[in-house]
């Protein structure tokens, strides 16, 4: 089982460089789920290491969800349900689970307003477009309608600054198809949106995760890693942050944005949760909108299902975004355009994202009543929470044992940068319930589990 284990040659200490030598085993396979590990002892007089070492090492193995002690039966290969069981694009429709783990609309609202403007769209006078070919950058009446809803947040009402794009996760491939080249770093926060993290693997890219407070990234920590580093460019979500929910203060973009000015570095600007807030803070875009690519869509204000996404970007390097996009589908279908278009230009989108703010600020309340005891990091206008779980839980062990219950929700691991989870929490989606009452069901599981604490906690070491 671990025969001959040889622990990496490296600066970390033995302690982690032990939980890795076990968990390359685990993920390779030699390891089985439900399988026991020996005693820590006998493996301490094998590798000639004292027992708290290897104590340390399996409390690292359990904080990464790989391993679970059982009362009796020792420490076990904890289960795993996928090779990435953070990376979820939709909801799951297991029968009697409440998943949380995955935005989603809050309301109808979308789906009312479409049904509404369907059967009058044969008649729009851009209508007859739809069986054409467009540039890739997308139809000019769909980025002027895009210009202006940003009028004050990126390229200053300009359409000629706008690429379209089938979702902003589409936007943040082309931008890094088209600025980045293998080995480049692109800085993070060490907790940040999981779909930065697999673009990245997927181009090459060298993702360094950077520490962050309560008010995002740290300014002190961007230096250095500037300094030491070279980064080609800092992934920011600097409204409502997924998934810890920070909004970064005015001066804390302007701390930022003068340091990547100073170092010549990209800001990769991902703003989807803005128009959540009612009152916005100056975007990156505006700040140094030379140096800022936003990123933006309808997909978390609106619907995910629309999937229309959105790309300001300097002149200098838009003509790139643009030809990244035209080699991986030409262009967008312009029928997600044309009513994205229809709906902003009627004032639609407005209505429907205030009804979004509106059912999120009730489903908050009922988060913060139901969750008052425990350290809750959230907005009232945030589709997520960010639970900060007390001791003795983990995320991973807390999330199976939510699962357990009836309930999804999204562990740090799913989150982090880096091999080793860098946080105890888990991230809460209240609009994903289908109704308050099924969100009240869900957050009163998750409560008595919390409360339980080492009632319930199998894993425990």
């Amino acid at each position: 089982m671990l025969d001959n284990l040889e622990l990496p040659e490296n600066d970390r200490p033995i302690y982690q460089r032990l939980a890795d030598a076990i968990g390359e085993r685990i993920a390779r396979g030699d390891l089985t789920e439900g399988e026991k590990l020996p005693p820590q002892r006998e493996i301490a007089k094998a590798l000639g290491l004292n027992v708290t070492t290897v104590t340390r090492a399996f409390s690292t193995l359990q904080q990464r969800g790989l391993v679970e002690a059982r009362p009796g039966r020792g420490t076990l290969v904890a289960p795993r349900e996928t090779d990435d069981p953070g990376f979820k694009s939709a909801p799951s429709d297991e029968a009697g689970l409440i998943d949380l783990s995955v935005n989603r609309p809050a309301t109808s609202a979308y789906l009312e307003a479409l049904s509404a403007l369907l059967p009058r769209l044969s008649r729009d006078r851009r209508f007859p477009a739809l069986q054409d070919y467009h540039p890739p950058e997308g139809p000019l009446w769909a980025r002027t309608a895009v210009a202006g809803w940003l009028q004050d947040v990126a390229g200053d009402g300009d359409a000629s600054r706008v690429v379209l794009t089938d979702g902003a996760q589409h936007g943040l491939a082309c931008v890094l198809r088209a600025l980045t080249q293998p080995g480049d770093v692109i800085l993070v926060d060490q907790i940040t949106y999981q779909g930065i993290s697999a673009l990245c693997r997927s181009h090459g890219l060298d993702l360094r995760g950077l520490p962050s407070d309560r008010d995002g990234m740290r300014p002190d920590a961007f230096e250095d890693a500037c300094q030491t580093w070279r980064p080609r460019a800092v992934f920011l979500v600097p409204s409502l942050h997924n998934p810890t929910t920070v909004t970064l203060s005015e001066g804390r973009r302007r701390a930022l944005a003068t340091i990547a000015r100073r170092h010549n570095v990209l800001i990769i600007e991902d703003d989807v949760y803005r128009p959540l807030l009612e009152t916005s803070l100056p975007s990156f875009a505006t700040l140094e909108p030379e140096l800022t690519v936003y990123v933006g869509g309808l997909s978390k204000c609106v619907a995910p299902g629309l999937r229309f996404g959105f790309v300001v970007a300097p002149r200098a390097v838009l003509g790139n975004v643009a030809a990244a996009l035209r080699i991986d589908c030409w262009s967008v279908s312009p029928l997600i355009p044309l009513i994205a278009t229809s709906l902003l230009e009627e004032g639609t989108a407005a209505r429907i994202i205030e009804r979004q703010r509106e059912e999120l600020r009730e489903r908050q309340a009922i988060l913060a009543e139901a969750l008052a005891a425990f350290d809750i990091q959230t907005h009232e206008a945030s589709p997520h929470a960010w639970l900060h779980l007390p001791e003795p839980w983990r995320g991973a062990s807390f999330a199976r044992a939510c699962r357990q219950r009836g309930v999804g929700v999204l562990p740090a691991d799913a989150f982090a940068i880096g091999r080793e989870t860098l946080a105890h929490a888990v991230r809460i989606n209240v609009g994903a319930a289908p109704s308050r009452g099924e969100l009240r069901q869900a957050l009163g599981i998750i409560a008595n589990l919390l409360n339980a604490g080492n009632f319930e906690l199998s894993g425990a070491i």
